[in-house]
């Protein structure tokens, strides 16, 4: 029986890494607290061999007045959670992380490999890397950290741009065909992966991904199709979104090409519970 702490009740990520848990009871106990809070300061951890940290802001801001929040929560309060789950006697701490941390470091091609040097673009970005920097230090035979830096998390009722897209996959008749590539993570796959990370004690920097590469118009079509509608791809504004690729942030999000290289999202087990139509068609079911 493994004995896991979540950290964040609220957390996309850290409830629907319960409900994958949840379903061998004989081999996880879980529990979830808040820290909004300091009740969790007076908490005993010892009783836990792993704690999930998945507590923080998810969301990118512009607003300057929340730079020391990000830190404060994004960065502070991980290392200080870091620390804590140690001197407990806790013996591993997985710390979710984001590809966000690169920024500017994929440059125009898109890719991410093991030698590129994370340069983020925004302090939600550099508080996760402040936050990486903080707690990877504590890291020793006793008290394993992990880092996981997902790319976009996607699947039933997760948030951020997949839902925006779905919805304009449903209204648009047409949607532009650009070529590009991303990397993106159904939650089930991430799921299957911590629970791999909390089974084989693992500790490092780890990367996981889907098998497949995405190309957003793609990913578009599959939605428009398992909704009954036929979106078309057309090419007709390519040229104009090409001058904003690197221009406009939205543009980029959407139509430019970040990815990880496949060689790194390797894993010794399989995690890749489902592929990219199967996850559509399961992500925009009713059920």
């Amino acid at each position: 029986m493994k004995y896991i702490l979540i950290t964040g009740v609220n957390s996309y990520v850290g409830n629907s890494l319960e409900a994958w848990l949840a379903k061998d009871p004989d081999s996880y106990s879980i529990d979830k607290i808040s820290l909004r809070d300091d009740a969790w300061r007076e908490m005993d951890f010892s009783q836990y061999d792993t704690v999930v940290h998945v507590a923080g802001i998810a969301h990118v801001s512009k607003d300057t007045k929340m730079e020391e929040k990000y830190y404060q929560i994004n960065r502070d309060l991980t290392i200080e959670v870091a620390k804590k789950a140690k001197a407990d006697g806790v013996t591993q701490f997985i710390f979710m992380s984001s590809i966000i941390v690169y920024g500017e470091a994929a440059g125009k091609n898109g890719v991410i490999d093991e030698n590129t040097i994370p340069k983020p673009r925004d302090f939600y970005g550099n508080s996760k890397l402040q936050a990486e920097k903080g707690i990877d230090p504590l890291s020793d035979e006793a008290f394993k950290v992990v880092i996981i830096r997902p790319p976009m998390i996607y699947g039933k009722g997760s948030k951020g741009n997949y839902p925006k897209l779905a919805k304009a996959a449903q209204k648009l008749l047409i949607f532009p065909d650009i070529d590009n590539q991303r990397s993106m993570l159904h939650i089930d796959n991430l799921c299957e992966f911590m629970r791999l990370m909390i089974d084989n004690e693992e500790s490092g920097l780890f990367f996981p991904q889907n098998k497949e590469y995405v190309k957003t118009s793609e990913m578009v079509k599959l939605i428009s199709e398992v909704h009954g509608k036929n979106i078309k791809l057309v090419k007709l504004f390519n040229p104009a979104l090409r001058l904003m690729l690197q221009k406009v942030v939205i543009v980029n999000k959407v139509f430019g090409n970040l990815f990880y290289d496949k060689k790194i999202s390797q894993y010794k087990e399989s995690y890749r519970i489902r592929d990219l139509k199967s996850s559509i068609q399961y992500t925009e079911s009713r059920e």
